[in-house]
């Protein structure tokens, strides 16, 4: 599929990205794909890590990170208001690790963002 030169949408500060930002950037970075196509692309690609999850499987994404589903075990724990001991039931929880081509990405942009700051 070709590809635009449109950069992505700046996402401000304090922001957060959501399924319809990811589908408008990829309508305007891919030139064959619709909005309503990139919209069901979208949708697609989480229903598949959901299932995937879903079924106890690890989901690792190259230069990204891994997605990983964790069962906890049942334990006593404190109820911070009356300090009472109470029982935490066990439950699954979804943990991410990025990679470290990501981390290193990330803390290269902040030191960038820091050094213009103290200028």
């Amino acid at each position: 599929m070709p590809t635009s030169s449109a950069r992505p949408p700046r996402i401000k500060k304090n922001s957060r990205m959501t399924k319809a930002d990811l589908a408008e950037v990829i309508h305007q970075q891919v030139t064959d794909v619709s909005k309503t196509r990139a919209a069901e692309l979208v949708s697609l690609i989480f229903e598949t890590l959901k299932e995937t999850l879903g079924r106890g499987q690890k989901i690792k994404i190259s230069g990204f990170g891994n997605f990983l589903l964790r069962d906890k075990r049942e334990r006593t724990g404190r109820n911070p208001k009356t300090s009472k001991p109470m029982l935490i039931r066990s439950r699954r929880v979804l943990t991410f690790r990025p990679s470290p081509v990501l981390r290193e990405e990330l803390n290269a942009h902040r030191t960038a963002s820091q050094e213009r700051t103290r200028l």
